[in-house]
């Protein structure tokens, strides 16, 4: 297995930790373990920004292309009413 494979193959995985960790997250009622849940959450989403960073360095991945003002100002439009 390539460099390139496992960097998005760890990406992925991360991406779907994150995603498990916000809906554990928002049933929790314990609060210990909801700060607990957090912090590991908050640590995967540096680790996967740092990681994002190196594969966009490499060219393993690339990012969509930017929103205009206009596409954003849309969206903010929509979001908002």
């Amino acid at each position: 297995m390539d460099e390139k494979v496992m960097v998005n193959d760890i990406l992925a995985g991360v991406k779907s930790d994150l995603t498990a960790y916000q809906t554990a997250i928002s049933e929790c009622e314990n609060m210990n373990l909801r700060q607990t849940f957090q912090q590991i959450r908050n640590n995967d989403e540096s680790f996967q920004y740092e990681l994002f960073k190196v594969a966009q360095s490499k060219g393993y991945y690339i990012p969509a292309q930017k929103a205009t003002v206009t596409e954003i100002n849309t969206v903010k439009t929509e979001m908002q009413g």
